[in-house]
């Protein structure tokens, strides 16, 4: 009765929560204990692990409902890929086409019918009456069948068969050809669909600048992981990192800064050396594409109305002191803020309209965090504003800065979403707020009926430290383990149910003052990111940490076939 069922597999079941173990103790014995027993019990019934079955059920983030059957589907060069019928589900099987082929080199057709085909399937169902992003997935020998109601559920399926796969799967784009691989699926029933609506992970690549193949495999891991948002932080006062045609200046002079701090913030030494960089606008359209085919959505962030000196080193006219301003070579938090002006305004537009043109997505970050107030306090051209516009201080200056940001944007069909601070001095009408300093904010956004997602520094920070800082690399402080970061509920316990909707759901944070590399980046993100996938999309009662960790173990042994090279798990 064992047959087709690895020593991984079982293993796995091991680890899950007390309520699905397939066995009847009720205290656990020692692993090592465990896996020799059933390493005894297959080889004394003679079966062999398949290929990959180390990770077969290593599938980040857990689904909701999962049952494991005997066998499995094998895929071959005539295998074929069926379309469903709608429209939506041609760019997940394409998706699906592309990870395949890279990794196995089979070029499988897609056609719009099953027919008559000799070989294996994998079929594409239509089902309109799931949730937009669930999905169900059934495996025979013969088929593997991807149910949903539009293409974020195939979306969804896909990456899970992605993950079902064995490891090599995870070669994609470098063409690896390999006869003996067994390109094997697992027989599973699977019913899925997310807890939240917005499940997202932040990069900072004003600090540390990364190239575009960077940005498109960090997507793609978000993907691969069933994220739905990448937000994109694209200016800071270290650096203005998108070309915007009307303003050349953003990237010949803001895109640059003279030197690096080099160590701890206040260490006071510099490196010497001329950094930066930017995305042209055709790089820009490329990486939303590609995320696009992948069913993520970029959010990019152009901060204001503080965090501003790139912009202002390039544009002197529109801060209240007329400078000189520069690009910052350090990090926190600088005095060089726009200035509330009709000029600043007129630029600001400006930028958006183009940025608009680049993101389809629904929101503008327009940051809003950090604006030190002391140049608008000694402006005579904010003391003129606040007596016109009847502001009482500097954080109403502030309320309307983001309120004539906010109806502009409006006014194209977007919405703005900013960091908690755009609360103080009052909330622009239809913002969304990201609470990041605790949950303060999101709890008072939600209670005005506001929409939020949570990001606190207690568990999403991940340029946070992940362990004792002896032998860690440099980070800029705090605390951050891995099971803190698994163990978040993004709905407060002191949140009233009523206001329970508003919480879209979280998002994990990469700030990169000390991240130069692409290789530090992945270290201090991944496994995090994998723990704030499953806080994001599993629902509290199924979530389980022991198991989390197996699976995420088998999980970054896949990535590193790949490149990425996360914190090993302890």
């Amino acid at each position: 009765m064992f047959s087709g069922v690895s020593l991984a597999l079982l293993s796995s079941l091991y680890h899950l929560p007390i309520r699905m173990r397939p066995f009847p103790w009720s205290h656990p014995l020692p692993r090592r204990s465990v896996y020799c027993l059933f390493a005894i019990l297959l080889a004394t019934l003679g079966f062999k692990q398949p290929v990959g079955a180390q990770s077969t059920l290593a599938l980040i983030p857990w689904p909701q409902q999962l049952e494991v059957h005997e066998g499995a589907w094998v895929m071959t060069p005539s295998t074929v890929i069926v379309r469903a019928d709608s429209d939506e589900s041609e760019a997940p099987a394409q998706l699906l086409r592309h990870y395949l082929h890279g990794a196995t080199a089979f070029d499988l057709p897609i056609l719009a019918t099953a027919g008559n085909e000799d070989g294996t399937r994998l079929v594409f169902s239509h089902d309109e009456t799931l949730q937009p992003e669930a999905y169900r997935i059934s495996v025979t020998e013969e088929e593997v069948l991807m149910v949903a109601a539009s293409a974020p559920g195939w979306f969804h399926a896909v990456q899970t068969v992605r993950q079902l796969l064995p490891p090599e799967i995870e070669h994609t784009d470098y063409g690896l050809v390999r006869q003996d691989i067994a390109w094997t699926v697992p027989r599973v029933s699977i019913e899925d669909q997310p807890r939240f609506s917005y499940r997202g992970m932040h990069l900072d690549i004003a600090r540390h600048f990364q190239g575009v193949p960077f940005i498109k495999e960090y997507i793609d891991l978000l993907a691969r992981h069933k994220q739905n948002i990448f937000h994109w932080h694209l200016t800071e006062d270290q650096g203005w990192r998108i070309e915007i045609n009307q303003y050349p200046r953003l990237t010949e002079v803001g895109a640059f800064r003279d030197e690096t701090l080099i160590g701890r913030y206040g260490s006071d030494r510099y490196d010497g050396t001329r950094y930066g960089g930017f995305y042209t606008q055709d790089e820009v359209r490329e990486v939303v594409a590609f995320a696009t085919a992948r069913g993520v959505t970029v959010i990019p962030e152009i901060e204001l109305p503080g965090h501003a000196s790139a912009a202002l080193a390039a544009y002197p006219e529109l801060g209240c002191t007329g400078g000189p301003y520069m690009v910052q070579t350090t990090w926190g938090i600088f005095e060089d803020v726009y200035c509330p002006t009709d000029t600043t305004f007129t630029f600001l537009q400006n930028v958006l309209m183009e940025v608009m043109a680049l993101f389809p997505s629904k929101y503008i970050h327009i940051g809003g965090d950090e604006v030190p107030k002391s140049t608008w306090e000694a402006s005579e051209t904010v003391a003129a504003l606040m007596a016109r516009e009847g502001l009482a201080d500097q954080h109403e200056v502030q309320s309307y800065f983001v309120q004539r940001i906010e109806r502009f944007l409006n006014g194209y069909g977007r919405q703005i979403i900013g960091w908690d601070e755009i609360l103080e001095g009052g909330l622009a009408p239809g913002a969304t707020v990201m609470s990041w300093r605790g949950i303060t904010g999101g709890l008072a956004a939600a209670r005005m009926q506001h929409d939020v997602v949570m990001t606190p520094t207690s568990h999403a920070y991940f340029d946070y430290y992940q362990a004792e800082k002896e032998g860690e690399p440099l980070a800029i402080g705090g605390f951050l383990p891995l099971e803190k970061v698994y163990s978040y509920e993004p709905i407060p316990e002191e949140l009233e149910p009523e206001f329970h909707q508003y919480i879209l759901g979280a998002q994990g944070n990469v700030w990169t003052e000390y991240m130069r590399s692409e290789e530090k980046v992945w270290y201090m993100a991944f496994p995090r990111a994998l723990a704030m996938a499953e806080v994001g999309w599993l629902q509290p009662e199924r979530k389980n940490f022991n198991h989390f960790q197996i699976r995420a173990k088998a999980t970054l042994d896949r990535l590193r076939l790949r490149g990425v090279t996360g914190r090993a798990i302890d």
